[in-house]
């Protein structure tokens, strides 16, 4: 087993609170999936898991090393919970693809935020022999 890549990300919620003023739904339909929307708006601290979420999947392109190329699209990562509440990575479309074609078969992620801040951290691993594991892909969600 060896790390492919690191990534990490900070933001300030009150930036991602300026988005969710400003454009909604439609800033929430287009960088949340449906699982993710769900998530966030059922907690008390609903902003706060919208900016981890989002700071994690910077960090995901940062670690497989893609950047925002052409084919890649907020929705083809989604950020789930283990039921002991530890996040972890479920991918599709352009994002699934660019993991494949490196041999990346697993990427960690964590988060963690306060009232002013979210941060989030991914290591993309390779273990020869073993794919990025079925159970955690998922069809492209429609984008907007």
């Amino acid at each position: 087993m060896r790390i492919y890549g690191l990534g990490t990300d900070i933001t300030e919620n009150a930036r991602i609170q300026k988005m969710l003023d400003k454009h909604g739904e439609y800033f929430t339909g287009r960088v949340y999936t449906d699982w993710e929307n769900a998530y966030c708006l059922s907690k008390k601290q609903s902003l706060e898991s919208y900016s981890g979420r989002w700071c994690a999947k910077e960090a995901i392109l940062k670690a497989i090393g893609t950047g925002w190329i052409h084919g890649i699209a907020w929705r083809d990562m989604e950020v789930r919970n283990a039921p002991s509440g530890a996040p972890y990575v479920c991918l599709g479309g352009g994002v699934l693809k660019a993991v494949l074609e490196r041999g990346i078969s697993e990427i960690l992620v964590t988060i963690s935020h306060c009232s002013c801040h979210a941060t989030a951290t991914a290591i993309a691993i390779i273990e020869e022999g073993k794919d990025f594991p079925s159970d955690r892909r998922f069809d492209r969600p429609a984008d907007f």
